[in-house]
C-alpha cells in the first residue's frame, strides 16, 4: 500500500488572502489570515498530482481521510516557547569558533562576542543560536572539553539577558554544562543520533529542541550524497525521530523541524527542498530554514557571490516565509529583518 504526502501550495499573501478566506476559497496557512492556500500537492514514492481544496470529498474516503488529517495540522496556529509565529521568526547566529565556514574567527573571543549577543538583542532578536563546534562539510570531530572551553564564560556572562539561548551542539556533555548557566532550546545538527544519552537528557530536562536533518558525518557528508527521493526521505527521517521522541517520554510540542540545507545535499538537493519545503507543514510542527550563507548561494549566482551572500540570503528567507516557514536561522539578522519588513508592508 502506497504512502501518501500532504504538501500545501498555491499560496496567497497579504489582501489577496484575506480575499480568498472571505470566498472560502483557500484555507489559513498556521491559522495566519494573511497567507492562505487553495490547493494540496499529493505525493507518494511513484506519483504526485495537484488538487483544489473544493475537491478533496469527491476522493476516495482513505485520500480524504489522510488529506484532511493533515490539513488539520497545516492549518492549526503554531508557537514555539510561547512565541506567536504569525510573524516571521529570525534565530540570530553566533559561532563562537575559529572555523565555521562563514565567521568562523569572527566572535571566538569574548568581546567580540558579547558584543555581537548586545546587538542582536538591541535589533530584537528573541533567540541566539551559540555554538563551539564548527560542523561545517569537511569539519572534524572536536574534544567537548575544548568546545565546552569556546563558550563557558560567554555563557557565564549573558545568563541573566532576557532572550532564549539556543545551544548548537551534538554533545550531552557541552548540554549538562550549560545548565548551570543559561539553557533554553537544544539545536543538534545530528538530529540527536551522535551522542547516544542526548535523548535522556531531552526527557529529563523537558527542554525545546531543534530535529535537524543530516546525512552523513561532518567530514564526509558532502561526498556525492545520494537520495531516492531527497523530500520524503526527510519526510519519514522528521517523523521517525518524532515518533523516538514521543516513546521516550518527551511529551511537549516545543519542537522545530529544521531540514538541514547544504548537510549531506547537492545543489539539486538543496533546491527541490526549498520549492517543496511546505511539505513538512503536515508533521504539525513549525519548520525552520537555515540557507543563511550557504555554498547553494554560490553555486547559483556564481559571478555574483559575496562574501556575505546577503541578496541570496535574503531571497531565500523570503521564499521560505511565502510558503509558510514560520523560523529563519539567520546571521545578518538586522538586515533581513529589514528586508522582511519591507516585503509585507508593499505586499500588504
Amino acid at each position: 500500500m502506497s504512502k501518501y504526502y500532504t504538501r500545501a501550495c498555491n499560496f496567497y499573501y497579504g489582501k489577496s488572502s484575506i480575499v480568498m478566506l472571505k470566498k472560502k476559497k483557500a484555507l489559513p496557512l498556521h491559522g495566519n489570515n494573511r497567507l492562505s492556500f487553495d490547493t494540496v500537492e499529493v505525493l507518494s514514492r511513484k506519483k504526485g498530482r495537484k488538487i483544489n481544496i473544493r475537491n478533496i470529498n469527491s476522493l476516495n474516503t482513505n485520500l480524504k481521510k489522510k488529506i484532511k488529517e493533515d490539513l488539520k495540522k497545516i492549518t492549526k496556529q503554531k508557537s514555539f516557547c510561547k512565541i506567536s509565529l504569525k510573524e516571521p521568526l529570525l534565530v540570530g547566529i553566533l559561532n563562537l569558533t575559529p572555523d565555521s565556514f562563514s565567521d568562523g574567527g569572527q566572535y571566538n573571543q569574548i568581546n567580540s562576542a558579547f558584543k555581537r549577543v548586545k546587538s542582536l538583542l538591541k535589533a530584537g532578536c528573541k533567540i541566539i543560536d551559540i555554538g563551539g563546534e564548527s560542523t561545517r562539510p569537511g569539519s572534524k570531530d572536536l574534544d567537548e572539553n575544548i568546545e565546552w572551553k569556546r563558550i563557558n564564560k560567554l555563557l557565564k556572562k549573558i545568563r541573566y539577558h532576557k532572550f532564549l539561548l539556543s545551544l548548537d551542539t551534538r554533545k550531552t556533555f557541552v548540554m549538562h554544562k550549560a545548565l548551570r548557566y543559561k539553557l533554553n532550546i537544544v539545536n543538534d545538527i545530528s538530529g540527536f543520533s551522535y551522542d547516544t544519552k542526548t535523548i535522556d537528557f531531552l526527557k529529563n530536562t523537558k527542554l525545546p529542541l531543534i530535529i535537524n536533518h543530516s546525512k552523513g558525518k561532518p567530514k564526509t557528508m558532502q561526498r556525492k550524497p545520494f537520495y531516492k527521493n531527497v523530500l520524503l526521505e526527510i519526510y519519514d527521517f522528521f517523523e521517525k525521530k518524532i515518533e523516538l521522541l514521543r516513546k521516550a517520554g518527551i511529551k511537549h510540542n516545543n519542537i522545530i523541524l529544521d531540514p538541514g540545507i547544504g548537510f549531506g545535499k547537492n545543489l539539486k538537493h538543496n533546491i527541490t527542498i526549498m520549492n517543496n519545503i511546505s511539505i513538512f507543514h503536515s508533521l504539525g510542527f513549525p519548520v525552520m530554514l537555515g540557507s543563511s550563507r550557504k555554498r547553494f548561494i554560490k553555486y547559483i549566482s556564481g559571478k555574483n557571490d559575496s562574501s556575505h551572500r546577503l541578496g541570496g540570503t535574503l531571497a531565500s528567507s523570503i521564499h521560505a516565509m511565502m510558503n509558510g516557514v514560520q523560523i529563519m536561522r539567520v546571521h545578518d539578522y538586522n538586515e533581513i529583518s529589514q528586508g522582511i519588513k519591507v516585503f509585507k508592508s508593499i505586499n500588504n
